[in-house]
């Protein structure tokens, strides 16, 4: 800590720390530090490079040379979203060397409210009443920890709350989720959601389900409001084919993140234009054989992923032969669901360490920081919406974590124009209108309200 008023929340970040991984080192000097990043107004007497990390309401700030300090508000998401560009910088410092194009950012002070940075400085509404109504929260991943992590500190939040994730809380989904520590492997994501908004208004209803047999088991299919935190384009375009009445839609990519906002019957781009297939792609439990090396075994793959079922020992001994890594290491998945075992082997990159990096992997898994920024994203999107707030003029805003702030984060995404996409047909068109009346034109303005 760089004061004495920092001492408690210096303890706090070690039990956290801790919580996460038990045996990771602490040290309490700054004085061999390579990397510091402060929140506050101290300025520390060191020769590293420094971030200074603030917020103030909606406004995320961050600066190389002098302290930003903080405002009096409780909103969680410019200080949220600073911390994430300040974790980015950090990562882009250490990493320099392997990162292309890797600058570092020298000022932030962008506002959530609007995404302009010219109007940062305009406050936004900081003290107001948020009802969600009835609204669906789809995946409880990373992404959507970075929601729950700002919808639990959202002030005089209420309403109805579906969390929905068939999965539990892995070993390996530790270093990424905001939410999880060692107590919480093994955990349903859906309960631990539930857990996490308990000091909030909300109505929360915990869904241990996929969302096709959420949708199948509700017999009301009236969707008011949809957050989607979900991993790939298929499962987001099962949430559009349910006709929610309105879509926010968060992501992370290769290069990118983001957030998207999606009506149906109003003329702009719906969830499915984002992810319309532009040819022939293989389907997952392909990509996954091939990805686990026996590309032949695809079918059992298949078998695997729609049964849940465990892992056989000599599909784990297949793997390990095919990826010319030892049996050992990975005969603790022996008996484990097929997704958990690649996304630990695979994903996670025991695989990777295995082969001592001569085994590459194509899967791409994003940083902490970058995951946690589009959760939050998509819970200020939610809570503008909710609120009533004018929302951006564009489909999709976008911020390349990895690089310096982008001047222009606003990404007109247009409404397929082939005629393929269920919002160009006319009883899907019809339907939605059954559900919830004619079109009514979405708010396109932006503005700090």
């Amino acid at each position: 800590p760089l004061d004495s008023a920092a001492s408690s929340q210096a303890q706090a970040l070690e039990r956290l720390a801790k919580s996460i991984n038990p045996k990771v080192g602490i040290r309490r000097s700054g004085k061999s530090a390579t990397v510091c990043v402060v929140a506050g107004v101290t300025r520390p007497s060191l020769r590293c490079p420094i971030f200074f990390v603030g917020s103030d309401g909606w406004a995320a700030k961050l600066s190389r040379t002098d302290p930003v300090g903080s405002g009096p508000s409780l909103l969680p998401y410019g200080a949220g979203a600073a911390s994430c560009f300040g974790a980015a910088n950090v990562f882009r410092t250490i990493f320099a060397a392997q990162l292309t194009g890797a600058e570092l950012d020298e000022t932030i002070d962008l506002s959530l409210c609007s995404y302009d940075k010219t109007k940062a400085g305009e406050p936004g509404p900081i003290d107001f009443p948020v009802d969600l109504g009835e609204t669906h929260l789809v995946g409880l991943g990373a992404i959507g920890h970075g929601s729950l992590w700002a919808l639990a500190r959202q002030p005089d939040l209420k309403g109805r709350l579906h969390v929905i994730d068939h999965e539990a809380i892995e070993l390996s989904n530790l270093q990424r989720y905001a939410l999880a520590g060692q107590a919480e492997i093994g955990m349903s994501k859906a309960v631990l959601a539930a857990t996490a908004l308990r000091s909030t208004a909300l109505e929360v209803e915990a869904h241990p389900l996929t969302w096709a047999e959420y949708v199948a088991r509700r017999g009301n299919w009236v969707f008011d409001q949809v957050g989607v935190a979900l991993d790939t384009a298929a499962d987001r375009l099962a949430v559009q084919g349910a006709l929610p009445r309105w879509i926010a839609n968060a992501w992370t990519q290769e290069h990118d993140l983001g957030i998207s906002r999606h009506g149906f019957d109003d003329g702009q781009a719906c969830l499915c234009c984002m992810y319309l297939p532009s040819g022939k792609s293989k389907d997952e439990h392909q990509l996954i054989a091939e990805e686990l090396g026996i590309p032949e075994a695809h079918e059992q793959v298949k078998t695997l992923l729609q049964t849940n079922a465990g892992v056989p020992n000599d599909f784990v001994v297949r793997v390990a032969t095919a990826m010319a890594v030892p049996f050992e290491p990975l005969a603790p998945f022996v008996g484990q669901p097929l997704r958990s075992f690649y996304q630990q082997a695979i994903c996670g990159g025991l695989v990777f360490q295995l082969s001592e990096g001569s085994r590459r992997v194509r899967t791409v898994v994003p940083m902490a920081f970058q995951s946690v920024l589009a959760g939050i994203m998509l819970a200020a999107d939610l809570v503008k919406h909710s609120a009533g707030f004018p929302m951006s003029p564009t489909t999709s805003t976008r911020v390349n974590l990895l690089r310096p702030l982008g001047s222009h984060l606003h990404d007109p995404k247009a409404k397929d124009s082939s005629g393929r996409c269920i919002c160009s047909d006319d009883d899907f068109i019809a339907a939605y209108r059954r559900k919830y009346g004619e079109r009514v034109d979405q708010v396109s303005d932006v503005s700090a309200a």
